[in-house]
């Protein structure tokens, strides 16, 4: 098991394989398992970095809040702590955030990034703060049939990987997820990432209740020359819903960018 203490805070990781370097970040409300139906079908060539947001899996969860910048600190010290550089950030919903947020701090760490299911601004902050006073109230748990509905179609949501989703889930721990919701309601990057010039791919599904495809569309076109893909018949995380369809898509863009 790999972990890196970063002032007292532990952020666990896993790193495989050789070659050209692809990080992938988690959404709000999962771990590093997210990616594993992806990972297993990307071409041979590839080094993999994956980690646990701070809050979420096996890293620890320190009280809440946190801000996007030390979200965005945790992914530019792993990085640098395994000795990567020109890495291709993949990351969904938050983990797109932080995916901006570092591309504009380390353009020596990022030479291309993925922006799957998210947008430089998400919801209100008047919507997060309610999330967070629920949360308080009654655990993840109280969100969980609410946020898989905006997340999955109907049928994968009711298959026993669609339930075991929920778990997954259920289980974040409070501090996680309050603080990483917090991180989400300070957020607004569309001055930032508008002047950025990095190859860029955005990714969103058709059946997306929490990041509609216009909204990643709008991301997409601040970023000169980004391509934008819309995976029919996916949901918020397509990655676990379709993961045939967003392995190609990920494998297209870093074949075109001379990545693998």
């Amino acid at each position: 098991m790999q972990c890196f203490d970063l002032e007292g805070t532990l952020i666990h990781y896993r790193d495989e394989g050789a070659g050209a370097p692809v990080v992938f970040c988690n959404s709000l409300g999962t771990d590093l398992r997210l990616w594993d139906k992806v990972v297993e079908r990307l071409p041979a060539g590839l080094r993999i970095l994956r980690y646990d947001m701070r809050g979420h899996g096996l890293s620890d969860a320190p009280p809440a809040p946190y801000s996007m910048g030390i979200l965005v600190r945790d992914a530019e010290a792993l990085i640098d702590h395994v000795g990567l550089r020109d890495v291709v950030f993949v990351g969904c919903s938050i983990g797109g955030m932080v995916a901006q947020g570092l591309a504009v701090k380390r353009m020596d760490q990022v030479r291309a990034m993925v922006l799957s299911n998210t947008a430089a601004r998400i919801g209100t902050a008047v919507m997060w703060q309610q999330r967070i006073a629920a949360v308080a109230a009654g655990g993840v748990g109280a969100l969980a049939d609410a946020t898989m509905e905006r997340w999955f179609p109907k049928a994968f949501r009711d298959s026993p990987e669609g339930r075991l989703w929920h778990t997954m889930f259920s289980r974040t721990p409070a501090a996680g997820y309050a603080g990483c919701a917090a991180a989400i309601a300070g957020t607004d990057f569309y001055t930032t990432t508008a002047a950025l010039s990095l190859p860029t791919l955005a990714i969103a599904g058709s059946e997306d209740g929490s990041t509609p495809p216009d909204l990643v569309r709008e991301t997409a076109e601040l970023v000169k020359g980004a391509r934008f893909e819309l995976i029919r018949g996916a949901g918020h995380v397509p990655m676990v819903d379709k993961p045939e369809d967003f392995a190609a898509v990920l494998t297209g863009f870093l074949k075109k960018i001379g990545h693998i």
